[in-house]
């Protein structure tokens, strides 16, 4: 982050202790001096925000005719009282009157210090720069027996009119705190924006629309997930009374009157039809306002049909055994050494992993070699889901249960998963209700469908996976745990790629293995192993292997080095044309570029399905949004 500042320097002795301080910054241009300027007072604030200062730090006029006239902080270099003093002392030599001239922002308590001075002062107070030149003419016909004290301007006028003068210095502390809290203020400010920016990310890319007021009902927040649901622009919202703007959600601010929270609340304005959870925003325990979050329930519908579709579609086998996992590194086979003992064990498991570092593969060779092998491995990532959603995909519901449940009810996964395993990855993030809920599950051995007034006994394995240490989210009051210790009977934690480097290489072998042996020339390149073995791998197994799928696709091996200082190799011995082989199209045959770029798209998208992406995975592959993504899957 850039923390450009700017400083309006009111005298030449100042000027120079600055640039003596601060000698590598004003080089740099991190630091913008420029001199008080009476012509142009008016503007030199503005001008200095035009060059990107970030702040500016002014004394008297200078900080005067800026403040209130630029968007960036201004940092006020005050006249300490001990400036005032040496000034004088300095004064005192010339043996004549003393006139002390500050601005009504400045004070000096001349009583206080009568006797150390031991010299009357005559003190003159000025609004602007219009009235120092007035101030001054007063002496101008003694000016034989006066001398000004005072800042830039004062002292430049004092010239003008042949008065002697003495500049009001500013201390190197002074100097150096003034800038130093122009930086913090700077920091401070960016950290703020930062956090904005975090937040409206955030809450512009969940599926639930998000609205919010003041405790006076005006709308302090809209998402745009709330503007495609309302069909009503930022602008016409914003700042409005929520009873003119959406009269038909006023009993909203009923939560601000009653003080209690609702949920599943159904909203109806026009044709949308919504699920809604209503609760009060308190800051430092006084309510300020009150926060709505809902959900299209027609849109929830046809989400869990494809939810379903993709579980039905993915099986309820396990694909993965140990002898399928690369391991060379040995904290890697001490892991898998682990695993083979847990899986042999029978009892409950967590398994802890950074994302990408294959958690379900574990899950999955753990199930296949338990005494559970021939029955059924269920699978569902918890974070990926609604919390009603995830407790209707888990537990199931009757018939009629509530609005938009199917005919014939459905059976949860806890049922499918009846005498087999189930694995519960990113567990870490379902909320206290949900956890309560599965905790009684485990106790109990038993579930109870949504809606249903009878138990389903279950003979059920569960191995739950996290991303995060459990134990400080229950310091952090977000996870029970009664629940913790019932999942962590067993635990076991698999390193991150980067802390076993020696299965890089065979990795990124293994993923090249089932193309052409024009490869070879790839992973025979000791620079490029290097460089592979020393990156950071945040992503991963799931990472290393789209890198392959990259290099397969453009013929080039990019990591992310803007974030980790890694390369980006370019195989120029290797003959692109040969990368790939795709269907030749018949030259007597004449397509529109508009068919041919979808048959392309559709090729290449199913090529990175196949290879085991996900959608996010294949969105940022292709540099497009995960909306985009959608678009071209459904219209191709």
């Amino acid at each position: 982050m850039e923390r450009k500042i700017g400083i309006i320097i009111n005298n030449i002795d100042i000027f120079k202790t600055i640039e003596k301080l601060y000698e590598e910054d004003i080089k740099k241009n991190k630091i913008i001096l420029e001199m008080l300027d009476a012509e142009t007072i008016e503007d030199q604030g503005i001008l200095l925000e035009k060059k990107g200062v970030k702040s500016i730090i002014a004394r008297s006029g200078g900080y005067f005719h800026t403040i209130g006239k630029v968007n960036v902080p201004i940092i006020e270099l005050k006249i300490s009282t001990l400036d005032i003093l040496y000034a004088i002392k300095t004064a005192k030599k010339y043996n004549k009157n003393i006139v002390l001239m500050l601005s009504e922002m400045e004070s000096f308590d001349y009583l206080e210090w009568k006797d150390l001075i031991n010299k009357d002062v005559t003190i003159e107070k000025f609004k602007d720069h219009y009235e120092i030149e007035k101030i001054i003419l007063k002496y101008e016909c003694d000016l034989e027996n006066v001398v000004i004290v005072g800042g830039g301007i004062p002292c430049k006028i004092a010239l003008k009119y042949k008065i002697d003068y003495v500049h009001i210095c500013a201390s190197d502390d002074s100097i150096h705190d003034a800038i130093n809290n122009a930086r913090k203020i700077v920091d401070s400010l960016y950290e703020q924006k930062y956090k904005n920016e975090v937040l409206n990310t955030i809450l512009d890319g969940v599926h639930d629309a998000v609205l919010a007021t003041d405790k006076e009902g005006n709308i302090i927040l809209y998402n745009e997930r709330a503007k495609e649901l309302l069909k009503k622009d930022s602008i016409e919202v914003i700042k409005n009374n929520l009873k003119d703007v959406f009269p038909d959600f006023s009993f909203i601010l009923d939560v601000l009157k009653n003080k209690t929270n609702k949920y599943n609340e159904i909203i109806h304005y026009k044709k949308l039809v919504a699920a809604a959870n209503i609760s009060l925003l308190e800051v430092d325990g006084h309510v300020s306002g009150v926060l709505c979050s809902f959900q299209d329930i027609t849109k929830l519908q046809s989400l869990e049909k494809k939810i379903r579709y993709e579980l039905n579609k993915k099986g309820l086998v396990a694909k993965y055994k140990f002898e399928n996992i690369i391991a060379y590194d040995q904290s890697m086979k001490d892991t898998l050494l682990d695993a083979v003992k847990i899986g042999c064990s029978g009892c409950t498991a967590m398994i802890y992993g950074e994302s990408g570092t294959g958690k379900e593969m574990i899950a999955q060779s753990i199930h296949s070699i338990s005494d559970r092998n021939s029955e059924p491995f269920v699978a569902i990532n918890c974070a990926a889901l609604t919390e009603n959603l995830l407790e209707s995909e888990l537990f199931g519901y009757e018939e009629g249960s509530f609005t938009g449940a199917r005919k014939g009810g459905k059976v949860g996964l806890f049922e499918l998963a009846h005498g087999g395993t189930i694995f519960l990855d990113e567990i870490n993030s379902i909320s206290i209700n949900l956890q309560t809920k599965l905790l009684r599950v485990l106790e109990e051995k038993e579930v109870m469908r949504i809606g249903s007034d009878y138990v389903i006994p279950l003979d059920v394995r569960v191995i739950a996976a996290a991303n995060e240490n459990l134990k400080n989210k229950i310091d952090e009051g977000s996870f029970r745990r009664d629940l913790f210790y019932r999942l962590c009977v067993l635990e076991l934690h698999i390193p991150p790629l980067r802390e076993r480097k020696k299965d890089i290489i065979p990795l990124f072998k293994y993923y090249l293995s089932g193309y052409k042996k024009e490869y070879d020339k790839l992973i025979d390149d000791q620079e490029l192993q290097n460089k592979l073995i020393n990156y950071s791998w945040p992503g991963n197994v799931r990472e290393l292997k789209n890198v392959v799928q990259r290099y397969i696709i453009f013929g080039e091996v990019k990591l992310d080095e803007n974030r980790y200082d890694n390369a980006y190799v370019h195989i120029n011995d290797i003959d692109l044309d040969k990368k790939i082989e795709t269907n030749k199209l018949n030259k007597n045959i004449t397509l529109e570029l508009k068919e041919i770029n979808k048959y392309v798209e559709t090729k290449l998208i199913d090529m990175l399905e196949q290879q085991g992406m996900g959608k996010n995975e294949i969105a940022k592959t292709l540099g497009i949004s995960r909306s985009s993504l959608w678009n071209k899957i459904n219209n191709n």
